[in-house]
């Protein structure tokens, strides 16, 4: 029975993942595979090169360099998080993102992208982390009106969450029958329509499948949450959730925000640590 850990993005709101995981790893847990959405692909690669507190120093220390994240950035590159900063020089030469680590630790790791062109999701599997998985990255966490398309292997990639905001579903699919899901919004959270759709139409008219998808979005994450459920009620899966809403915009400059959703997660991981350790040893 393979166990797997699923992480839904939020943008910032992946910070309180981020908390969660790092007390994971501190502790030794380990998991069959691991899949992310968007911030949760971002940081969530961190668990398989086994780095802890390297999501949450990042973000405080280029959380005011306009070449990680500014609308100077978005207007000069069209992309609001640097591209180059982001995925090239931050991981390779900043805070160095531990290859080797992430190639001989045996933790799958898989990716969701949106398809533009089809409206559906994209799911990749990794085992290297060369350039081509940076753009993999960057494609999953690339926010529509916030990122340009990213075009790689043949696709026309943008954030995984339109298509697949948790790919529980996807994971359970190919066999990861016990899973562990982090998400990143409280009990009775409910998506609402996206009040931006006429500015999408417009922006994405070009990919009438995309901006279909992104106008049934709420709909398919609403219910992805109901499935979230069923599988919990059933024991198959073990959720963590924030009990509040995490109050974190989804562009943040504000270093005590960060650290106050960082901690926040790392104080519930520790709370649920032993149930977690417990659910995966059954």
């Amino acid at each position: 029975m393979k166990t797997g850990l699923i992480l839904e993005g939020g943008a910032m709101r992946g910070l309180f993942s981020a908390g969660v995981t790092d007390v994971f790893m501190e502790n030794g847990i380990d998991f069959d595979g691991l899949i992310g959405v968007s911030a949760g692909a971002a940081f969530g690669c961190n668990y398989k090169s086994r780095q802890p507190g390297r999501t949450i120093r990042y973000n405080i220390n280029y959380s005011k360099d306009p070449r990680y994240c500014s609308f100077r950035s978005l207007i000069k590159t069209g992309d609001l998080y640097g591209a180059d900063f982001c995925y090239r020089e931050l991981p390779e030469k900043l805070d160095i993102f531990d290859n080797d680590a992430f190639e001989t630790n045996p933790m799958e790791f898989h990716v969701v992208c949106t398809d533009v062109n089809t409206g559906k999701g994209v799911y990749k599997k990794f085992e290297v982390s060369d350039n081509n998985f940076y753009e993999w990255i960057r494609a999953s966490a690339s926010m529509p009106l916030a990122s340009k398309i990213v075009h790689v292997d043949g696709y026309s990639l943008l954030d995984g969450g339109i298509a697949d905001s948790i790919p529980l579903k996807h994971f359970e699919s190919i066999g990861f029958s016990k899973n562990v899901v982090i998400l990143t919004q409280p009990e009775g959270y409910v998506k609402k329509k996206n009040p931006l759709m006429p500015i999408m139409k417009i922006a994405l008219r070009k990919y009438p499948n995309a901006v279909q998808a992104m106008a049934d979005r709420h709909l398919n994450y609403n219910a992805a949450l109901e499935y979230v459920r069923e599988r919990e009620s059933s024991g198959n899966a073990f959720i963590i959730r924030p009990e509040i809403p995490l109050n974190i915009g989804k562009i943040e400059h504000d270093q005590d925000k960060m650290r106050r959703v960082y901690e926040y997660g790392r104080l519930v991981g520790e709370r649920e640590l032993e149930r977690v350790i417990e659910f995966l040893n059954k």
